[in-house]
């Protein structure tokens, strides 16, 4: 990553412009053609600098659900149940953390009963319980990690 792709994670991060054609905007404000820009975000992409680039929605107001799951993955199969879990497009987030509860991710589906049906899924293809925890209440904190 070099400079100018530090740039332009740090303005993604605060999201498109609105109009007709974002990526030129963007692109003018790094003086970068749109061709470089794209290009510069693939590749991070394709690098895993950046593991998501897309829109953000709220999956409980367009009739969705959005849940919290942990699961306890077995150090010589974290990598593997990593990649199981990630394949589910209703698989949104997915972190490690040092605890008993090793692998933490967000199920976000487009219908409520979808978010019990891909955590079956889940533990039946990884063979570990995942505890859901749905969403009770949201808070925005407006996150933003300058690169």
């Amino acid at each position: 990553m070099d400079s100018v792709d530090a740039k332009l994670v740090n303005i993604l991060q605060t999201g498109l412009p609105v109009c007709a054609r974002p990526f030129d905007e963007v692109a003018a404000s790094l003086d970068l053609s749109v061709e470089e820009l794209l290009s510069r975000l693939q590749r991070l992409l394709d690098d895993k600098v950046l593991t998501r680039f897309g829109p953000m929605f709220n999956a409980e107001k367009l009739g969705g659900a959005l849940s919290l799951c942990a699961l306890q993955a077995p150090a010589d199969r974290y990598d593997e149940i990593a990649e199981l879990v990630n394949a589910f497009t209703e698989v949104a987030h997915n972190y490690e953390r040092d605890h008993l509860l090793n692998m933490w991710f967000v199920v976000a589906t487009e219908q409520p009963q979808q978010a019990a049906a891909v955590i079956r899924e889940i533990e039946q293809m990884s063979g570990c319980q995942v505890y859901d925890m749905p969403k009770q209440e949201e808070y925005f904190i407006g996150l933003q990690l300058t690169v």
